[in-house]
């Protein structure tokens, strides 16, 4: 005699939850945890944090980040405009400021303080490729450190490779830069009025350096907010990739 399916299944599904029930009821907690543990993870496998979803991730956050800083900083009042990276009067001259604003002479030192952060702007965009550079040599170790470090890791990273490289790059364009805005003749004429006022000590400062120094110094605070938005804010992750990255347990 044939069976249907439908009798099949009335007759025997009893019979197997039975048997389960059984099977369960035998078993400790901990044992019952660690079998839904285990077929969690296997459901889930395919959804592990392989180690080369790191390095791409990391790199496409870092690219995307030195892409945004780069243009936010090279474009017109990318500094002046933006009071985290504005760069101020060289605060060993600062003095000089001081002295003049209390003469009414603004003028002068507005139009310095805007030249020298134009020069800034000039510069900033030649950092991307070098940061890029680095984030395209980054090791497997490194991309780990990252990921498992502070919110600011990836900009140390990039700071520690680049750095030196960035004030070799920057120096002769932000020299002719302050040049080319006046920002060296503004220097001068404040400086020759500054000194020429009684009894003051004289003071120079190293204009190239001091800007060259700023300007790197601003990249690496936008890059850095880059970094912290994307480790913190789930809407700024916006690839599969950097939403699998980031939301990773340390």
């Amino acid at each position: 005699m044939r069976i249907s399916s439908n009798t099949y299944l009335k007759l025997v599904v009893p019979h197997l939850l039975l048997v389960m029930m059984i099977i369960i009821s035998s078993c400790t907690s901990t044992q019952i945890s660690s079998a839904m543990k285990s077929a969690s993870d296997y459901l889930n496998e395919d959804q592990q944090l392989t180690t080369n979803d790191v390095v791409a991730g990391l790199k496409e956050a870092l690219v995307k980040g030195a892409e945004y800083s780069t243009a936010s900083a090279s474009k017109t009042d990318g500094y002046l405009k933006n009071v985290e990276i504005k760069i101020p009067f060289p605060p060993e001259i600062k003095k000089i400021e001081n002295t003049l604003r209390d003469l009414g002479l603004n003028k002068p030192v507005d139009d310095f303080i805007m030249s020298i952060n134009r020069a800034a702007e000039q510069a900033a965009n030649e950092a991307k490729p070098l940061f890029v550079n680095a984030i395209m040599s980054m090791t497997i170790e490194d991309a780990w450190g990252i990921l498992k470090g502070d919110n600011h890791a990836a900009t140390t990273y990039l700071r520690k490779t680049t750095s030196a490289q960035l004030e070799v790059k920057f120096e002769p364009i932000i020299s002719n830069a302050l040049n080319k805005v006046n920002a060296t003749k503004y220097y001068e004429d404040m400086s020759t009025q500054y000194n020429r006022i009684p009894f003051v000590t004289k003071v120079e400062t190293d204009l190239t350096k001091y800007v060259n120094q700023k300007a790197i110094d601003g990249l690496f605070i936008l890059v850095a907010k880059e970094e912290e938005k994307i480790r913190k804010d789930p809407l700024a992750r916006t690839t599969e990739l950097l939403k699998r990255v980031f939301s990773y347990e340390k």
